[in-house]
């Protein structure tokens, strides 16, 4: 598993740091955003580190895919399986930790 040593969510992959698990299997690590969007708003992450959903796509697409289906699993379990998923790639778009991560809002009509 590639890891960086300075990066927020290879750190809470780790256990160095403590987060509220959602998910966990071998590839991919789910936990609750702190400062949530919605009602429920989950981070899915790869545990190999990645900058961003570009860079994700190219080396490992089965893995995106996987992220996909986590994000489905988990609106299923906590909204009746509607959900938002968002990718922020590069500062523009509001990427502020450059380890690709999938955004699940769910839990509750969202706004548009």
């Amino acid at each position: 598993m590639s890891q960086e040593n300075d990066c927020l969510f290879c750190k809470i992959i780790a256990g160095d740091i403590p987060s509220t698990k959602v998910y966990e299997d071998d590839t991919v690590y789910a936990f609750k955003d702190i400062n949530p969007k919605a009602k429920v708003h989950v981070l899915i992450v790869p545990k190999d580190h990645y900058p961003n959903v570009a860079a994700l796509a190219k080396a490992e697409p089965a893995r995106l895919a996987h992220i996909v289906e986590v994000a489905k699993s988990i609106a299923d379990s906590e909204f009746h399986g509607e959900y938002r998923l968002v990718f922020n790639t590069g500062v523009d778009a509001g990427q502020t930790v450059f380890h690709v991560h999938a955004h699940v809002l769910t839990g509750e009509v969202l706004d548009e």
